[in-house]
């Protein structure tokens, strides 16, 4: 593929570049009762409003969904206050970022992001034959002097996942105002707050007043984390009108099924599983946290629903994902980060967390 040698259809230049995404693993040969830590998945599970709806809407699979899911789109403008027309819906906020790299990237073009930013952003890049730029960061977290330093006349595109995935760091409003005052206004600031809803720090905002005011700023969000609906694939963006309508314009056609617009505004109608997630998962990240360090290893503080852990070496981290395995227990290995020594445990159940800190300290010891 993509050689002289190769007399069919040639592929696009760069291809082979890119390397498909891999989720989190979620069985373990030989193991029947594997607990999936690997996905930073909803551990509560789906609002029973959302799976009612997803239900009901199996009637209508027969028909063909309205195309600018208008309905999902008017219930998130009442939730938040927005403008409807300033709303594109897609397949998970990972669509989202892909439209946003096809309607602005040419090739040539650079994609700029911390060095540990989620593993999506330099695929956008190399899908549309731009160049990835990776700023170094500070303690796992974004430092933005760096990332205005990488900066150039070729930078088109800048991503921001705020809370981080996988390092679970946060940057304060006034860095991520810092960041935008710095960059041109011809440059996409993108916002992704996958895991908003996660964060319990005041100096935190999801970036919704500055995607309204600024000509460069979107913001994206998703009903896989705190809602529940990893499955049905559904999330939104909001920024300038000329952004959103340039990305709805590389948009396929009736990219969210009928079941998921139903689940997804069902699930903004239900605040009690929100509430509950999120009270969950404050309690059990901190207690994972702190049982974690406990046993001697390092975790960097999270605002997301999982904490990342760091080994004394590749080969600890290497036995310990092993011997884990062997307890059936899934987190997931960062090394497409370039993260040898840790790991990204997503917040389980009770019994899921607690069983992570026994087989952690039978390692240990």
């Amino acid at each position: 593929m993509d050689t002289p040698n190769h007399k069919g259809p040639q592929p696009k230049p760069g291809l082979t570049q890119i390397k498909p995404y891999k989720p989190g693993d979620a069985t373990v040969e030989g193991v029947t009762d594997a607990v999936k830590l690997s996905a930073n998945e909803n551990p509560l599970g789906t609002s029973p409003l959302a799976r009612e709806a997803y239900v009901r809407a199996a009637a209508h699979m027969h028909l063909y969904p309205e195309g600018s899911a208008l309905r999902v789109r008017e219930a998130i403008a009442e939730k938040f206050g927005l403008e409807v027309d300033r709303i594109l819906c897609g397949q998970g906020s990972d669509e989202l970022l892909h439209l946003f790299g096809g309607a602005y990237l040419q090739p040539g073009d650079e994609v700029l992001q911390g060095a540990y930013g989620f593993v999506s952003y330099p695929l956008v890049a190399l899908k549309n034959r731009a160049v990835p730029v990776l700023a170094p960061e500070r303690d796992f977290t974004i430092d933005v002097d760096a990332m205005l330093e990488r900066v150039s006349d070729r930078t088109r595109l800048v991503f921001v996942a705020n809370p981080n995935n996988p390092t679970g760091t946060m940057l304060p409003w006034s860095e991520i105002a810092r960041l935008h005052a710095g960059l041109r206004e011809d440059i996409l600031l993108v916002l992704d707050a996958a895991y908003a809803e996660y964060v319990d720090d005041p100096d935190y905002r999801p970036g919704l007043e500055l995607a309204r005011t600024a000509p460069n700023v979107v913001m994206t969000r998703t009903f896989s984390k705190i809602h529940g609906l990893a499955a049905v694939r559904l999330g939104w963006a909001y920024g300038p009108k000329e952004v959103i309508e340039a990305a709805g314009r590389v948009r396929g056609p009736f990219n969210v099924s009928i079941p998921a617009q139903a689940a997804g505004i069902a699930a903004l109608a239900d605040d009690d599983f929100p509430a509950r997630s999120r009270a969950h998962n404050t309690k059990w990240r901190a207690w994972l946290t702190e049982e974690i360090e406990k046993l001697g290893l390092k975790v960097t503080p999270s605002a997301g629903n999982f904490v990342m852990l760091h080994f004394a070496s590749e080969e600890q981290r290497r036995a310990g994902d092993a011997f884990l395995r062997q307890r059936g227990l899934i987190l997931r290995p960062l090394d497409p980060h370039a993260l040898m020594q840790q790991m990204r445990l997503s917040v389980g159940l009770e019994e899921d967390n607690r069983r992570v800190i026994a087989a952690l300290q039978d390692f240990l010891t």
